[in-house]
């Protein structure tokens, strides 16, 4: 059955994103970054089927907390797409996304560089990893979200080593 949309998911683009994650997200119809975006003209490369959701974090080390976040409908559910500083940063409280995005089918946060995937909780909750290759803590992340359906929603981890 084919999907009715693919959906790249990709955070923190320190330094330069890794080709393999560049040509994956490009075959997908929407492109969503949370987290910093540091390396604009490696953002530029990708290049999805319909648009490029960005909600742009911080050049500033971390010190402002800003509060950025971007709903997407989609079939099924919406995403709501959350910056990351405004749930803490080194360890981003699922709870509080859970609460504060109830009705929410998932929520994208960036930056955490490990990459998370909790399905089995509503909403569901993500945060794809670094993927830019400086400061990633093992390989360049992102994920791949295939809406097959209203009903049928899949989400899969892509890491690319360095």
């Amino acid at each position: 059955m084919k999907p009715l949309l693919t959906i790249g998911i990709l955070s923190d683009t320190h330094g330069f994103i890794h080709p393999g994650i560049i040509s994956l997200i490009n075959q997908c119809d929407i492109a969503i970054h949370a987290g910093d975006i540091i390396d604009k003209e490696s953002l530029l490369l990708l290049k999805p089927k319909q648009k490029l959701v960005a909600v742009q974090g911080n050049n500033d080390a971390h010190l402002t907390r800003l509060r950025m976040v971007e709903k997407i409908d989609l079939p099924g559910g919406f995403i709501m797409v959350d910056h990351g500083h405004t749930h803490g940063h080194a360890k981003p409280s699922h709870e509080s996304l859970k609460n504060t995005y109830a009705d929410a089918k998932m929520v994208v946060y960036g930056h955490s560089h490990k990459q998370l995937i909790e399905q089995d909780s509503t909403p569901w909750i993500v945060n794809p990893g670094a993927a830019g290759n400086v400061r990633n803590h093992g390989g360049s992340k992102c994920l791949v979200l295939t809406i097959i359906s209203a009903q049928n929603w899949q989400i899969k981890s892509h890491i690319f080593s360095q």
